[in-house]
């Protein structure tokens, strides 16, 4: 056997040998009211769907996720980091039949759950689902200045604070959008450390992106972020303009989401 042959097989031992000790969280379903929900060895819940209308969005922070629709109607390129309940990925394959959707899930038995109890489509022409790590997608240069919206709720088991969060991370994933893309993030965390992780996300978005927003804090401890590669001309009569057009066509609370980029914007100044 040749060195290069000896090499290949050490790699490909190695490489098993690493997937036997992965052991990813399992997924378990409850019920309430309509609403299934999504969990991942914990009571926590990692997302949910009402079965009378499985492609809306039920929670509100995952709703608010969506305030990238006031910037940008058309979008050609929609990427989910974290599949949740899979409510994202459905909602942006249905509202947005002009763009293409990825969504990176490292955890084999969340797609597969998503697929089995969410309503999730297979894969088309369109959507793609991908089982791998999201720093790994992000760091790829091959997915540079190719997405126009970023969407990123990455949390393991537990749900203490974000999964990826460093300086590093938001660098890169300001490099797969294009000039004008945007980002939106779930920043959550246990009341121990929501408030140092959530400033030290915003600190790191800031140094990555021309211009960052967030919402006021809902649920327990949910706070969504939007950041822009290049800052917007924000006019408010032009978003509530927009948020009632959004209203309309998906029933989202889109005004909801500029009275709290206005709050947020009057706080500052």
């Amino acid at each position: 056997m040749s060195k290069s042959s000896k090499a290949r097989e050490l790699y490909a031992v190695n490489q098993a040998a690493m997937q036997v000790h992965i052991v990813h969280p399992e997924v378990s379903i409850t019920e309430f009211r309509g609403v299934r929900n999504l969990h991942l060895s914990s009571e926590a819940i990692q997302g949910a769907m009402r079965l009378a209308m499985p492609d809306q969005i039920e929670l509100e922070y995952v709703q608010q996720m969506m305030m990238w629709m006031l910037f940008s109607e058309k979008p050609q390129h929609i990427v989910q980091l974290g599949l949740g309940a899979a409510s994202l990925t459905k909602f942006c394959y249905r509202q947005f039949p002009q763009a293409r959707v990825t969504a990176i899930e490292l955890n084999p038995n969340v797609i597969q759950a998503c697929h089995q109890d969410f309503k999730l489509p297979p894969d088309d022409e369109r959507l793609q689902v991908l089982e791998m790590d999201a720093m790994l997608y992000v760091s790829n240069e091959k997915n540079h200045a190719s997405i126009d919206i970023l969407q990123i709720d990455l949390y393991d088991a537990a749900a203490e604070a974000p999964a990826l969060g460093s300086p590093a991370f938001y660098r890169a994933c300001a490099d797969c959008l294009k000039d004008d893309g945007i980002l939106t993030v779930n920043l959550f965390g246990n009341p121990q450390n929501y408030e140092a992780n959530c400033a030290d996300n915003i600190a790191a978005l800031e140094a990555a992106f021309d211009a960052v927003v967030w919402l006021p804090l809902v649920h327990d401890a949910n706070t969504v972020a939007i950041a822009f590669k290049q800052a917007p001309v924000v006019d408010f009569d032009d978003l509530y303009e927009r948020a009632t057009a959004i209203r309309l066509a998906s029933k989202l609370p889109a005004a909801k989401w500029v009275n709290g980029m206005k709050a947020w914007m009057e706080e500052q100044s």
